[in-house]
């Protein structure tokens, strides 16, 4: 649980922004004490960044926000921006952006929304929650925190995902940074390959090839241009039939496309063939067996295929 720790000035108490800001604050302080008589007859295991973090209510200077390119994590919604500033226009601030002060400037650590909302609305001063002393971070756990909160807080496609988790990894190590995200490490490690993945090829994801799909492709083919060639050009292909072209394409690169799919189409051929005997063939295929030393299934293979290869096929 998070505890609160909030100062207003006098002259803070006449602005309109901070008179709302400071209601809502309360209304969450009451909701919060609830949740937490809840909370203990249950066990709840936390994957956020930190346990407490106690803050003051000041207002400031829009222009002093700073907002780090890590913490961006991807392009604003334009429409869901200009939705937000309606709402805080006619509602009020209800949640203010939480910043950090380093120096003259405040580091934003969550809200970038928020604050795109107020700019628009022409905004000079907005009230934010500064985060004190005690709780605040050292800058590279500040910033590794900051994009923690913001994919907490919406949908990542995949590209911004992958850019997070190696920005992550680089900060706290792979082992954290899939904890805070909250996923496995396998699905981590999938994410932060496809962060090596060349721009124009991740921009196909996930229309014209999975991420997966780029991120083997990338392996296989260092030339960007031919990678992407060749993205387009299984773009319609069954998955199967993809996973398959990647494997014949990672053993022989060079091949063309022509060729490729042919044996990729060829892998589709192989299948099982059951075949029903007599006991006394069975008898006659386990005294073989055991002769040639050859398990009986391999020897049933040899016999057909040296069948078919004298007849030419």
């Amino acid at each position: 649980m998070h505890n609160y720790s909030l100062h207003i000035s006098e002259s803070d108490s006449t602005n309109p922004l901070l008179q709302n800001s400071n209601k809502a604050i309360q209304l969450r302080k009451a909701k919060k004490k609830k949740i937490k008589r809840i909370a203990k007859r249950r066990t709840v295991r936390k994957t956020r960044y930190s346990s407490k973090v106690s803050y003051r209510l000041k207002e400031i200077p829009i222009k002093q926000i700073q907002v780090w390119k890590e913490a961006q994590a991807r392009k604003l919604n334009r429409e869901g921006i200009s939705e937000l500033a309606k709402s805080i226009k006619t509602e009020g601030l209800q949640n203010p952006p939480m910043v950090q002060k380093e120096g003259n400037l405040y580091l934003l650590m969550s809200g970038q929304r928020r604050l795109a909302a107020l700019k628009r609305l022409g905004a000079k001063k907005i009230p934010v929650l500064v985060l004190t002393r005690k709780t605040e971070y050292e800058i590279p756990d500040a910033k590794a925190a900051s994009v923690v909160e913001n994919i907490h807080r919406k949908n990542m496609n995949v590209k911004d995902m992958a850019d997070a988790c190696a920005f992550l990894a680089e900060k706290v190590g792979k082992s954290k940074a899939a904890q805070s995200l909250g996923l496995s490490m396998s699905t981590f490690k999938k994410y932060h390959g496809f962060a090596g993945v060349p721009e124009k090829l991740k921009e196909l994801v996930p229309r014209t090839i999975s991420r997966d799909g780029a991120t083997k492709l990338h392996q296989i083919i260092s030339d960007v241009s031919k990678a992407v060639k060749i993205a387009h050009q299984i773009s319609k292909l069954e998955s199967s039939t993809k996973k398959r072209y990647l494997k014949v394409l990672a053993r022989n690169p060079n091949l063309s496309h022509k060729r490729i799919m042919k044996k990729a189409r060829s892998l589709t051929l192989q299948q099982i063939v059951s075949l029903r005997l007599s006991k006394r063939k069975t008898r006659g295929l386990g005294v073989q067996s055991r002769r040639q030393d050859i398990p009986p299934n391999e020897l049933a293979n040899k016999i057909v295929s040296d069948w078919l290869a004298k007849r030419g096929y």
